[in-house]
């Protein structure tokens, strides 16, 4: 088996689990943050939209100016995610290590944890973005990079219109003009309130920041490996089908 056969077999199986409804514990813990949104006053709501669009925005502009620029064109697909999979490696270290740090420090820097985490899991998009090929400098590069990002955290509903854009992306990247920054930071944050809650919890803080990092960086890593190859090998089907 070539490695482009064992790729799409292997992401029929990851959108497979993917799209596949959560656990009724997650449902019930979405239902209750959905529930207690509605409690939460809209001029709040505008402040913490407002707030996580300029941390994110800030984190995109400095990851692309951080990223080191790459030619990769002469790697094959197997090699680019090797690469993607030892930056990933270091990443996840990075992301437990900054976990464990603030989540030993108490609510203070708990709650700086958010930013910092932030930042790393952008950071390794671009990396990821950049060992593609990918000029992460283009607005429509972002956009996707945004949309990995969403796909990775949030609900199952929402999850599942991501993976149509996506999958669709060439189609899809001249109607999307922006962000919807409501929907991002509401998905997201319900997404790791629980865990990152008890991050804040004296005595198991520095443990739970250190695990819960780790993994949230390992799903980023599965999410962001998926997402392009289904966008290489639609690309790679098109130009098939034009020869």
């Amino acid at each position: 088996m070539d490695y482009e056969t064992k790729v799409r077999s292997e992401v029929e199986i990851w959108k497979r689990k993917l799209i596949k409804r959560s656990s009724m514990v997650k449902r019930l813990t979405e239902k209750a943050q959905g529930k207690l949104n509605q409690f939460i006053p809209e001029k709040a709501h505008q402040l913490i939209t407002e707030s996580i669009k300029k941390m994110i925005q800030t984190t995109l502009f400095g990851s692309d100016f951080l990223t080191k620029k790459r030619d990769t064109t002469a790697l094959s697909l197997e090699e680019k995610e090797k690469l993607i999979n030892e930056k990933l490696g270091v990443y996840k270290r990075a992301a437990a290590v900054e976990g464990a740090g603030t989540g030993a420090g108490g609510i203070l820097l708990g709650l700086a944890d958010f930013p910092l985490l932030l930042s790393i899991k952008m950071k390794f998009l671009f990396e990821a973005a950049a060992i593609h090929g990918y000029d992460t400098s283009k607005y429509e590069e972002r956009l996707f990079i945004l949309n990995i990002f969403q796909l990775a955290f949030s609900s199952d509903e929402h999850r599942r219109n991501v993976l149509s854009i996506i999958e669709n992306w060439e189609q899809e990247k001249v109607h999307l003009m922006d962000v919807d920054w409501r929907i991002l930071q509401e998905e997201y944050r319900d997404h790791i309130d629980f865990i990152k809650m008890l991050q804040l919890v004296p005595g198991i803080g520095a443990v739970v920041g250190a695990y819960a990092n780790y993994n949230l960086l390992d799903q980023l890593g599965e999410t962001a490996l998926n997402a392009y190859r289904i966008r290489i090998l639609d690309n790679s089907t098109k130009r098939i089908e034009n020869e």
